[in-house]
Order: structure tokens, then sequence, then C-alpha cells
């Protein structure tokens, strides 16, 4: 929110579209003093009168009990907590208290790094306060990688977030995960494939005069273009033939499940085995020569049998990682003293 006649604008463009909530930030916790800090207090009127003018519910972020307190007293009706707060549990518990006895939706982002504990912490609190309707939004992860995401979706983290709680609202945020507006479709397709409920979508009316993410910001236009394009799929399976289809299906990944898991626990056998030999001959674990040939030939062997280079990357670390831990146990197995042995000596 940048000003009255940009928020007004904005949300009467908004209104057209299939739109539920109306977001605008007026507190923006910037990493740097001299960048666009947001427009402060004065904001939650002109959002409130926006919103009421359009018949649209309204959000805004807080960051401190002293913003819930202002944002309770003009009527807002959704709070959400960034990312930046979700990291730091003692704010986070001071918001809860000052949310105990108020009846208010809250949305939880994620936390700014991957931890899904502390994401899981930060509602557990808002919830014991007594908030009954919460909704986790999911803006992706910051990572030292170079990537083309923003802030890298790692779309395992929010799975299993909605594993654990499957009532939980889950709502992804393209506009944070991206960075840039044209990744925004794809990863907001990808959500909606993966039964999230909802998208968080920053627009803009003139996205190159915006004071803050203008590479991420949509137009209205966009926006609608982009909503009209999106396919919402069932995660209801209704049809009887394609229900027990999918069964067979499920079936045959059930019997390949065993036999991989069958399969890497013979290659642990092989591998504290070589284990063994190393230290029968004093030779250390890591063998990087060794390492670099596996992941060589893994790679391309995978990629030709269309598997994504990142999968088979991260299941080989894993891989390598248990075959250390299986031999570092085996080197470090102290032998059995002769008086203790479980072979008698009459045998």
């Amino acid at each position: 929110m940048e000003s009255e006649k940009q928020v007004h604008e904005i949300a009467g463009e908004l209104a057209k579209l299939n739109v539920h909530l109306l977001r605008g930030g007026i507190w923006k916790p910037r990493s740097r003093p001299g960048s666009f800090q947001g427009i402060g207090n004065e904001g939650l009127r002109w959002l409130k009168e926006a919103g009421l003018q359009n018949k649209l519910p309204v959000t805004v972020e807080v960051a401190s009990p002293k913003h819930v307190e202002e944002a309770l007293s003009e009527k807002i009706d959704v709070l959400w907590i960034g990312a930046r707060t979700t990291v730091n549990p003692f704010l986070v518990q001071e918001i809860a208290e000052a949310l105990k006895g108020v009846d208010i939706p809250v949305m939880i982002k994620n936390p700014i790094n991957p931890e899904l504990e502390l994401w899981i912490g930060a509602i557990e609190r808002i919830d014991k306060a007594g908030i009954q309707r919460i909704a986790a939004i999911h803006r992706g992860f910051s990572t030292y990688e170079k990537t083309k995401y923003r802030n890298v979706p790692n779309w395992q983290i929010p799975i299993e977030l909605k594993r654990r709680y499957p009532s939980l609202p889950l709502i992804c945020d393209p506009s944070h995960i991206c960075g840039t507006r044209n990744l925004i479709s794809t990863v907001a397709q990808t959500a909606l494939d993966l039964n999230y409920d909802g998208l968080m979508i920053e627009s803009h009316a003139h996205p190159e005069k915006a004071l803050s993410d203008s590479q991420q910001q949509l137009t209205p236009a966009a926006l609608k273009e982009l909503l009209e394009n999106l396919v919402v799929r069932s995660a209801v399976i209704e049809d009887v033939i394609f229900r027990n289809m999918l069964e067979e299906l499920r079936e045959k990944i059930d019997v390949l499940d065993k036999d991989i898991l069958n399969r890497i626990s013979k290659r642990m056998e092989v591998a504290r085995e070589i284990g063994k030999y190393k230290k029968e001959n004093n030779i250390t674990i890591l063998q990087v020569q060794r390492w670099n040939e596996i992941l060589r030939t893994r790679l391309q062997f995978g990629i030709d049998h269309e598997l994504t280079r990142e999968f088979i990357l991260k299941m080989y670390e894993l891989i390598h990682d248990e075959s250390i831990l299986q031999q570092t146990q085996m080197m470090n197995k102290k032998p059995v003293p002769s008086s203790q042995s479980p072979v008698s000596s009459k045998e």
C-alpha cells in the first residue's frame, strides 16, 4: 500500500475478479532502513474503507502486539503473521498474548528458514491463545544456493505440515516464492495441483512504479488472465472405474516400494562389508574419487530413465549418508572378547 488513491484504485479492480480477501501491507519489515518501510497506521483506515466500498474483507500483516491493537481498532477482518516474525518465538508469543479473547482469523507464514517445527510452533502458540480460525501460508524459504526462485518452494515442507494437520487451510504465496511475475502462474498451478486451499498473489495497477517488490507484481488484467487459466482439481474420487484403476496402480507402487527398500537394505549389507575391509586395512571411509564416480554414472543413468537431476542427487546423497553411517558403525564396532563369544569352546 502506497497511497489512499492507489488502495482504492486497486481494490476496485480486484473486486471485479474472483478475489475473496483484500491484502494490504502497511508495515514493511525491510532489511535495510533506507528502503520503503510502508505508510504506517493511516493505511489501516484506507484499507478498511476500500474493503467496505467493494464488499471485500481485508487483511494486514502484524509484527507486534501494538500492530494487533491498531488493526483490531480499525476492525480489520483477518490478520497475518509474516515470515520474519514467525522465525521469532518470543515475538509470536507476544502476539498470541495480544490476541487472547479475540475472535479473528489469523494466517501464519512459514519462517524464512526451512524449519517445519518453527512454523508449527508459531501455529500452536496462536492456537493456544484461543484463535479458532488459523491458516498457514507457504511463501518459500531462503537459501544461499542460486535458483530461479526468490525463495525456494521446498514443497516437501508444507506437504508434511498438511500431512500432520489435514484440516489446517494451506495457502500459497507464489509472489514471494517467485520474486518475478513470469513464474507465478506455474507455481500457482503447482499449489492447486497439490490441493492447496488458496493463493495469495500481489497485484499493482502500475507495477513498474511500485515502491516495493515491483518485479513480482501483476496488473489486475494479468491477474484476471492467470485466474481464468488456472485449473482447480478435485480431491475426491467419485468415478468407481477410475478409483479401481487407481487402487490397482497403488498396489503396484506398494510392491515396488518394498522391492526398493529390500534392495537398499542389501546395498547397506555390502556397505558394512566394505567398512569391515576398510577397518582391517586401515583405510578411510570417505573415498572422494569413488563418490564422484557414483554421482557421475548414476546421474546419467537416472536421466536416461526419465528421472530428474535434482531427485537423483538428493536420493544418492541420502544413500551415501546412510552408507557412511553404516561403515562408521562397523569401523567403531568393538571386537567381542573371547570370554563373551557366543561360540562354545567345545565346538
